[in-house]
């Protein structure tokens, strides 16, 4: 195994801005489209596949989701969904009886509160059941196109620490964080780079770090090269 190489750390603010500025533009070179992984035809079923997509693989709920949604064609199916038989039908996504229970009760919430459509803040999709900062941040960005927050799943969870870019270990502190050092305008898409950079070559085990582009900034403990 080659010698890993010393990369220097920032001193300054300015260092620090300027590492962050090459960090996007490499994300940039990396994944220029990158967009979320979950296949949706709205912002309804992209809720419905974010709330899947806890503890689970986005592979996997694209496989669910076609029949699903074949089967509960429009929200009002998902509202009056007979829980015991919806948590069979999303029973390889894992933790299916708890994701049912919320999806059926977001489906009534969205039907009842915001007639049929979801609404466009953070304030408003918190109040849906199955619906926390990651999943609004999810919806917000992808099928609207708001910056409301940084998407904070495993993988950026990970990366964001690999690069130094928060040292916090809890979800809504790193995106505080993240939020400060990266540019409003910048927060969908850098979430879906970083996502997608995680399950490409930023492994949680054995990172592909001599491939990656990113090796020249990256001072990460965990380094493989």
């Amino acid at each position: 195994m080659p010698p890993k190489v010393s990369v220097k750390r920032p001193r300054t603010a300015k260092e620090r801005a300027a590492r962050t500025h090459r960090i996007l533009l490499t994300l940039d070179e990396m994944f220029p489209g990158a967009t979320c992984a979950l296949e949706h035809r709205d912002a309804w079923q992209l809720l419905v596949a974010t709330i899947l997509s806890a503890q689970c693989t986005d592979e996997r709920v694209n496989k669910v989701t076609p029949g699903l949604f074949a089967k509960y064609p429009a929200i009002e199916d998902f509202a009056h969904a007979n829980p015991e038989e919806l948590g069979q039908d999303i029973r390889s996504t894992g933790f299916f009886n708890n994701k049912a229970k919320s999806i059926i009760g977001a489906a009534r919430k969205v039907l009842s509160d915001f007639g049929g459509k979801l609404p466009r803040t953070m304030e408003g999709m918190l109040t849906i059941p199955g619906a926390a900062r990651k999943t609004a941040n999810v919806v917000l960005g992808t099928a609207f196109g708001i910056p409301s927050g940084v998407v904070v799943d495993t993988h950026v969870q990970r990366i964001a620490a690999r690069l130094d870019l928060t040292r916090e270990t809890d979800p809504v502190k790193i995106e505080k964080d993240l939020m400060k050092a990266i540019p409003k305008e910048r927060w969908i898409l850098f979430s879906h780079q970083i996502i997608h950079h995680g399950r490409n070559l930023c492994k949680a085990r054995r990172p592909l770090c001599a491939e990656c582009p990113l090796n020249p900034v990256c001072y990460a403990k965990d380094k493989t090269a």
